[in-house]
């Protein structure tokens, strides 16, 4: 079999070499070629950011910032009260201000009640406050944090979910960063909470774990923060009021990380950084069908932003050079362009290729793409990870981690489809309908 296997690479080689679009389309050069240097720049920046981790004293005590956190609550039920008592047991010991927007709170009565019932708490906890925002006209998920961002009274203000809890550290972690007055926003992590659920939650926790720690630490060493997650993001509030909080329309996170980064060029000192160690944990969905209309949904967002509402704007006189670079690399590139260009490659290489070539191609990506994976994985376990042993008992799913990868690339290149032929981003979960027809895009 070994040599049978020798045999065809050997054949295949010297085919490619004399036919350079076949070796074009086994090994998907736009994806190797393109990926491996954005990569490279990430494990750079996860080396950068564990020797600073190790030359940088603790800071000093006394910089004690009010902290509001607006939580957007629409039918999380008696779970949003885990939410409020993880931000209640802190160990931060400045003022944390608890601001639940209860969207729609009329037929979210059970959750508004869950909430209220929270109040009573308060008092076992010093320099604690909760005060509950119920929203009795239902505006959707920017609505709730502008409701929540126009009476909070922190110098800091954070968006979070109303069904994830965090780490007790998470708060004081949070506000050392602001100690900077460049920052201006902080990217937190999620976790995966329901990771032992079944398999397709311990994928995503693979995937969570190599997306929102791993990479954005790495981005962060160069300011070059992707996207400030909507269920924990951490912002100045001064800066955001400056900027009218959050915008109408869908995919508020990244659409507010792109509107910060137009302040850029005209100001390059600002800095949105991220920190693996600010830990945010979020259940994610269970079953296949959930999971894909999740992505429909995040993916075709995409299309929306960097097509119809961005697409003037998102120029380096704006952004400045570096950031507008990793817009065009890592956004439009990988998310928008690539997966169509993948489902191609694919298609070419199953209909116009010999079997023996179609399977030694697609088992040269899959070794390929496992390798990095592992290599990757084990660098996030050495240098990043506060949960190492959680982390290692995931290392069984990685031989499975390349398919889950394709088929979430395929089904993004559907729902960028989707969205721009059918404007999907207009019927949303987070928003009412009327809501988003009102807005401009």
């Amino acid at each position: 079999m070994l040599t049978e296997l020798l045999e065809l690479a050997q054949s295949f080689l010297l085919r490619a070499a004399s036919d350079p679009a076949l070796l074009a389309v086994a090994l998907f050069p736009m994806v190797l070629l393109l990926e491996m240097p954005y990569i490279g720049l990430i494990c750079l920046g996860v080396c950068r950011f564990w020797l600073r981790q190790q030359i940088t004293p603790a800071p000093e005590a006394g910089f004690l910032p009010k902290v509001s956190c607006v939580i957007t609550c629409y039918s999380e039920g008696r779970d949003v009260q885990r939410t409020i008592l993880s931000l209640l047991d802190q160990d931060y010991a400045g003022v944390i201000e608890i601001l639940p927007a209860i969207d729609g709170a009329k037929q979210n009565a059970v959750t508004l009640r869950a909430a209220q019932e929270m109040m009573p708490q308060v008092v076992h906890f010093p320099r604690r406050e909760l005060k509950v925002l119920p929203k009795w006209l239902r505006g959707g998920r920017v609505s709730g944090l502008n409701t929540g961002l126009s009476v909070a009274t922190g110098q800091i203000v954070m968006a979070l979910d109303g069904d994830t809890s965090f780490d007790r550290d998470m708060v004081r972690l949070a506000v050392d960063h602001f100690r900077d007055p460049d920052v201006v926003a902080l990217a937190g992590s999620l976790r995966v909470r329901n990771l032992r659920k079944n398999l397709i939650t311990r994928l995503q926790a693979v995937e969570y774990v190599m997306s929102l720690q791993f990479s954005r630490a790495g981005l962060a060493e160069f300011n070059i923060v992707n996207n400030v997650s909507g269920a924990h993001g951490i912002f100045r509030t001064a800066f955001l009021r400056k900027m009218g909080g959050w915008d109408n329309g869908t995919a508020e996170d990244l659409d507010l990380t792109l509107r910060i980064k137009k302040y850029f060029s005209r100001h390059p000192e600002l800095r949105i950084t991220s920190d693996p160690y600010v830990i945010g944990h979020t259940d994610v969905p269970h079953t296949l069908k959930d999971f894909f209309n999740q992505r429909l949904r995040w993916d075709g967002d995409l299309a929306y932003l960097y097509f119809r509402k961005h697409h003037e704007t998102l120029r380096p006189s704006l952004m400045g050079w570096k950031n507008f670079l990793v817009y065009l690399w890592s956004g439009l590139l990988f998310q928008v362009i690539l997966p169509p260009i993948l489902i191609l490659s694919l298609l070419y290489l199953l209909v116009f290729s010999s079997a023996a070539v179609a399977i030694f191609s697609l088992l040269l990506s899959y070794v390929f793409y496992l390798g990095l994976t592992l290599f990757m994985y084990l660098l996030h376990l050495l240098l990043v990870s506060e949960r190492p042993r959680e982390d290692a008992g995931l290392i069984w799913v990685l031989p499975l981690f390349p398919f889950f990868a394709m088929a979430t690339r395929i089904w993004s290149a559907l729902a960028i489809a989707h969205s721009l032929l059918l404007r999907s981003h207009l019927d949303s979960s987070m928003a009412p309908w009327w809501v988003l027809k009102k807005g401009k895009f």
